[in-house]
C-alpha cells in the first residue's frame, strides 16, 4: 500500500518522538509511588503487566506498575523470542487463537518496528525420521495454507515449497541423504526482554509510574475492597494507595495466597522450557530451522541470533523454585542429540556458551502433556475488586493488557476503550528499519535495539570514545549502552545490564563474568550503587552463573541446586 504525501505533521507519530531521554529513574518513580493515589496498581513487570500499564496510561488512568526483580526477569526474558501465531495451535484445533495471534503479530511489527523483525521458519521433509512422515507432508502443507489464510498473509508473503538445494542454501549443514524438500513459512522474532522494557518505558512516557526491585508484600483492603499494596523497597517499606489492583505475575501466581478464601483461583501449571546458545558457525542457518528429535514427538527449533544460534525448547511440568529455573544436562543433551541427528555438525556440550530456563504459565489441571495444553489466557475479577490475568503468550500480550484494563474499568465504574492497537512504542515512530540497518555498523546495531532513540546512546559514546569499546569481545554491546541502561533504563544491578539490557550472559556466559566488574564500576560512577553494593552484586552474579553451570553439567535433578 502506498501512502499519500503528508500535508500536515502526524500528531500520533510526533508525540512518540522525544528530543531528550525519558526520565526513567527508580528514584523519580519511588517518589511518585509515595505521594500519589492511583486508580490501579499492577503487580508484575513482565510483558503482560507492562502492556496493561501502557493500556491504562493511554486511557488516562493513573497507574503504577511494580516489579519485584527487574522488568522481564521472569518468563518474559526466557521465551522462544518468537512473535507468531503458532502452527501447533491449529493442530490443537484452536484456530481462533491463531487468527488473533497473527493479527497481534502485525500490530507489533508496526508498533515496534525496530524490535520485531520477519523470521522465516523452515521445515525439512525427510524420507524417514523427519518432523513428520513424508506421507503427511501434503496435510502439513494444507495446514500452512490455513495458517496463511488465518492471517499469515498480513506479512506480505505466503508459505513456499523449496527444493532440497534451496533447503541446503538456507542451512548447508542439513544431512542430505534423507532430505526430499522443504516447506517455509513466515513469522517474526524479538528480543523479548527489550520489548518488555520498551513497553514499560512507553507506559512511563504516557504518565505511568513504573518501578523495579520493589516487592509487593501484602494487599491492603478497606471495608472488604482492595485499597492498595505494601511495598518493600529493600531499604524501607511504603504503602501505595490504589482503587484497584491487578495481579499479572504469570507462573508466580502458583505460589501466591493473598486472594480471598472463596476466590476461584485458576489452576496454574508452569511448563518449563529451555534454550541453549551455541556458535552459529556450528549450524550456519539463515532462518529458524525445525528439526526432529529422535524418540520424541516434540520438535526442536534452531534460530540464528547474530553470531550465535539458539536451540530450544523442551516443554515439561515444573514444580521447583520459580526464581531459579536452569537448563539441566539432560535437557542440553536432548537438544544437542537432536541437532546432531539432523545436521552434519560436531556440536557437543563444550560448545554451549549460555543457557536459559523459564516457565510458561499454563492454565491447566494436572494430567496429560503440557505441550497439548492450550495457550489461552484468563482474566478473573474477585468480589473484593482484585483483578487477575494469567496465561496467554507474548504475541497476544497487548490484547491481554487491554482486556485486563477493561476489567479494571468495570471495578472502577468508569468507561473507556483501549487505544493501544496502533500505539507506537518508544523508538518505533517513523523508524525505517531497512535504511538504518542496510549498511551495518554501530548505527545498525543501535537502531535494532533503540530505534529512533539510538542517537541518545551514540551521544553518550561521542562524549567519551572509550565507551565505544565492547563490553565483551565478540559481542556487539558497547560500554556506552551500559551507561545508557543505568541512566535511562532503570538498570540498577549487574544482572540487569548483562542479562536483560544486553543479552551478554546468554551469548557469552563465562566472558560476562569478566564484564561484571566493569558494570559494577559504572554503577558506582553513575551513583546507582555504593562500592559495597556493587561488590555484592558481582558476587551474586558470579554465584548465579556458577549455579547455572553446575545444573548444566550434572545429570542430577535441577532442584538439588536451588
Amino acid at each position: 500500500m502506498v501512502s499519500l504525501p503528508a500535508r500536515a505533521i502526524n500528531p500520533q507519530r510526533a508525540a512518540m518522538v522525544r528530543t531528550e531521554p525519558l526520565d526513567f529513574t527508580r528514584a523519580t518513580m519511588v517518589s511518585r509511588l509515595e505521594s500519589e493515589h492511583f486508580d490501579v496498581v499492577i503487580i508484575g513487570g513482565g510483558i503482560t503487566g507492562s502492556y496493561a500499564a501502557l493500556d491504562a496510561a493511554r486511557r488516562g488512568l493513573n497507574v503504577a506498575l511494580i516489579e519485584k526483580d527487574d522488568f522481564a526477569s521472569g518468563t518474559s526474558s526466557k521465551s522462544s523470542k518468537m512473535v507468531h501465531g503458532g502452527l501447533r495451535y491449529i493442530e490443537q484445533g484452536n484456530l481462533g487463537l491463531v487468527r488473533h495471534s497473527l493479527l497481534e503479530r502485525q500490530r507489533l511489527r508496526r508498533n515496534a518496528s525496530h524490535l520485531v523483525h520477519r523470521l522465516p521458519f523452515l521445515f525439512p521433509v525427510l524420507s524417514q525420521d523427519g518432523v513428520f512422515d513424508p506421507r503427511l507432508a501434503a496435510g502439513f502443507e494444507a495446514l500452512l495454507w490455513t495458517y496463511d489464510l488465518a492471517g499469515g498473509w498480513r506479512e506480505g508473503i505466503l508459505h513456499q515449497k523449496l527444493s532440497a538445494a534451496e533447503v541446503l542454501a538456507h542451512c548447508p549443514t542439513f544431512k542430505q541423504d534423507r532430505l526430499k524438500y522443504g516447506l517455509m513459512y513466515f513469522d517474526a522474532r524479538v528480543d523479548d526482554a527489550r520489548l518488555t522494557l520498551t513497553v514499560a518505558r512507553t507506559a512511563a512516557h504516557l504518565g505511568a509510574v513504573v518501578a523495579n526491585h520493589a516487592t509487593v508484600t501484602e494487599l491492603r483492603r478497606n471495608h472488604g475492597r482492595v485499597a492498595g499494596v505494601e511495598v518493600d523497597l529493600g531499604d524501607r517499606s511504603l504503602s501505595v494507595r490504589a482503587r484497584s489492583v491487578v495481579m499479572a505475575t504469570g507462573s508466580w501466581l502458583r505460589d501466591w495466597n493473598g486472594a480471598l478464601p472463596d476466590a476461584d483461583v485458576p489452576p496454574i501449571r508452569p511448563a518449563k522450557g529451555v534454550h541453549i546458545a551455541v556458535p552459529w558457525q556450528k549450524i550456519r542457518n539463515d532462518c529458524t530451522v525445525t528439526i526432529p528429535v529422535p524418540g520424541r514427538s516434540r520438535r526442536a527449533t534452531i534460530t540464528r541470533w547474530g553470531d550465535y544460534a539458539l536451540l530450544g525448547t523442551t516443554d515439561d511440568d515444573y514444580t521447583g523454585d520459580l526464581d531459579a529455573v536452569y537448563c539441566t544436562a539432560e535437557e542440553r543433551d536432548f537438544l544437542i542429540d537432536g541437532t546432531r541427528t539432523a545436521l552434519n555438525t560436531d556440536l557437543d556440550a563444550d560448545d554451549v556458551v549460555g543457557a536459559i530456563g523459564g516457565t510458561r504459565p499454563l492454565i491447566a489441571a494436572p494430567g496429560g502433556k503440557t505441550v497439548d495444553a492450550k495457550r489461552n489466557h484468563e482474566i478473573r475479577v474477585d468480589r473484593d475488586g482484585l483483578v487477575t490475568v494469567v496465561g496467554g503468550k507474548l504475541t497476544t500480550a497487548r490484547h491481554m493488557g487491554a482486556q485486563t484494563i477493561d476489567a479494571v474499568q468495570r471495578v472502577l465504574d468508569v468507561r473507556g476503550r483501549s487505544q493501544t492497537a496502533k500505539q507506537y512504542l518508544l523508538g518505533a515512530a517513523g523508524y525505517d528499519a531497512e535504511s538504518t540497518t542496510a549498511t551495518g555498523g554501530l548505527e545498525a546495531h543501535l537502531g535494532e535495539r533503540f530505534g529512533n532513540e539510538a542517537h541518545f546512546v551514540s551521544d553518550i559514546i561521542e562524549s567519551d570514545p572509550r565507551l565505544a569499546e565492547p563490553l565483551i569481545t565478540g559481542l556487539p554491546y558497547t560500554a556506552g549502552e551500559a551507561v545508557y541502561a543505568i541512566r535511562h533504563e532503570m538498570a540498577g544491578t549487574v544482572a540487569d545490564v548483562l542479562e536483560r539490557r544486553t543479552r551478554s550472559r546468554l551469548f557469552a556466559r563465562d566472558a560476562s563474568l569478566q564484564a561484571a566488574a566493569q558494570i559494577a564500576r559504572i554503577l558506582v560512577i553513575e551513583g546507582a550503587a555504593s562500592e559495597a553494593q556493587a561488590a555484592e552484586q558481582v558476587r551474586q552474579y558470579s554465584d548465579s552463573v556458577a549455579t547455572e553451570v553446575a545444573a548444566l553439567n550434572s545429570d542430577i535433578n535441577q532442584e538439588a541446586y536451588v
